[in-house]
């Protein structure tokens, strides 16, 4: 309510009126121009028209009609009796007491109905004040509460998560050690099929389907068999790991949630009604941006650790049999290898043996060829000696058969010509028959001979196979240790 005389001040707001379409009267275009006169009016304070009007009005009585002009003259009550010297009274003293008492009564009542409110009112704000302290008491202690509980859950996220980072680093070792021992075994692998490519190239008798070639073929199959069930476990490895990678990330993701929780439950517990950054947001309680109840809240973290056990137990399980197929492995090829070098050693001592042998056998026969050759030279001396002999006897007998008539006499000396020719022919008969015998004979030492040497040649050729290429290249495959994947 405006005061009569003051400005209105929502007038100061307002836009000023349009000019009227109309022309304004002559009183109203007279006070303009005398506006329009005094220019430093516009500089002094706004103040209505009226407040000017009515300071310049001069009180006058009037008639009461004038003023009530709706009133009748006489219902109007006069002021001043008529009778000269006399006052007319409205009331009676006993009415103005009786209206004293009851403005006394009314204004003791009303203090009384005040001093009510006031207890009630201060009973009220007391209530007000115990009921917000006991709601934000139960407020905070909920609060309270709930840190609590996320501390809790963070501290069980917290030893999952790290017991689930040292299970992933311990899976890892075993990756990169079944990776290890998988590349050991191609160079094993590489050296029996060498081996058995080697040992293509042994020559004649040699070329023998033996105890080596047996147990290089069961060495190449038990190799392939091993890099087989390593590389399914290897695989098995990846995915186990890739399991415990998505269970770590979400156990991070619900801990990364946990903290900002906790930070902002800590901060919102620790708010007072004197705290700072405190503010009215109109309307926040009905906005309802849950996605849980506690339940489903606590249930979801369970969840979590739990899926984070479940694969750090398959993890762990999966790390001791790989760990019983690192040893198995490793001891079946071992075992394979270790039969095979002594394959290897059986047949390079058997070789040995019979490359000893053959060379005893050369020697002898050599040997042998040389007293044959020397009994054929002896043989062959001999005839020639037989040979003059039977010249000598031969020439005798022609000779004599040239004595003249009696002296043709068949005497001793005939007669001993005679057999010593046929002495010696025979002696010849039987020297040459010796000599070509001595001569086969020689022929089939000499073909002995060069089988045994030969066969010396093929026994020399396995043994270098299987002694300098072979043994040589198995000399170096890799320890038990490089198989596990220690190194």
């Amino acid at each position: 309510m405006e005061l009569y005389g003051y400005p209105l001040k929502a007038k100061f707001n307002q836009p000023r009126p349009p000019p009227p379409k109309v022309l304004p009267a002559a009183s109203t275009a007279a006070a303009k121009n005398c506006v329009s006169c005094h220019p430093e009016s516009f500089t002094m304070p706004w103040m209505p028209n009226s407040y000017y009007k009515a300071a310049a009005l001069n009180p006058t009585l009037a008639p009461l009609t004038e003023n009530f002009p709706g009133l009748p003259p006489t219902k109007i009550v006069p002021f001043i009796s008529e009778k000269p010297n006399s006052v007319f009274t409205r009331h009676t003293l006993d009415d103005w007491h009786r209206s004293n008492m009851t403005n006394y009564k009314e204004s003791e009542t009303t203090r009384h109905n005040a001093e009510r409110l006031r207890a009630d009112l201060n009973r009220a704000i007391k209530d007000v004040y115990q009921q917000a302290k006991r709601t934000q008491g139960e407020s905070t202690r909920n609060l309270g509460e709930r840190v609590n509980d996320i501390e809790y859950w963070k501290s069980e996220l917290c030893i999952e998560l790290d017991a689930m980072i040292r299970e992933t680093n311990s899976l890892a070792d075993m990756q990169k050690r079944l990776e290890r021992a998988l590349a050991d075994t191609e160079g094993p692998f590489q050296v029996a099929h060498k081996c058995l490519l080697h040992r293509e190239k042994r020559m004649g008798i040699d070329l023998v389907n033996d105890d080596v070639e047996k147990q290089l073929v069961t060495e190449i199959k038990i190799i392939k068999s091993c890099r087989e069930r390593l590389q399914q476990c290897l695989d098995t490895v990846n995915a186990q790991l890739m399991c415990n990678k998505e269970a770590r990330q979400e156990l991070e993701k619900d801990l990364a949630d946990k903290q900002m929780g906790h930070h902002i439950d800590s901060k919102c517990y620790q708010l007072k009604d004197t705290s700072r950054d405190i503010h009215f947001f109109k309307g926040v309680e009905r906005i309802d941006a849950t996605v849980s109840v506690p339940e489903t809240w606590a249930r979801f973290t369970d969840n979590n650790i739990f899926r984070s056990q479940s694969a750090r137990a398959a993890s762990a399980k999966l790390r001791a049999s790989t760990e019983s197929l690192l040893m198995g492995t490793a001891d079946e090829m071992w075992r394979q290898f270790s039969k095979v070098n002594d394959a290897f050693t059986s047949r390079i001592t058997e070789t040995a043996n019979a490359k000893s042998k053959i060379q005893t056998h050369l020697a002898k026969t050599r040997q042998e060829i040389f007293q044959i050759e020397t009994k054929i030279q002896v043989i062959q001396k001999t005839i020639k000696d037989k040979e003059a002999q039977l010249k000598v006897a031969q020439t005798r007998l022609d000779e004599r058969t040239r004595r003249p008539n009696v002296e043709l006499c068949r005497d001793a000396a005939q007669i001993r010509l005679v057999q010593e020719v046929n002495e010696i022919n025979e002696t010849l008969r039987n020297l040459h028959q010796c000599l070509r015998a001595s001569e086969d004979m020689l022929q089939m030492l000499v073909r002995s001979k060069g089988v045994l040497e030969q066969d010396l040649v093929v026994k020399n050729n396995s043994l270098f196979i299987d002694q300098e290429r072979c043994m040589g290249m198995r000399k170096s495959y890799p320890s038990t240790v490089q198989i596990l994947g220690y190194v």
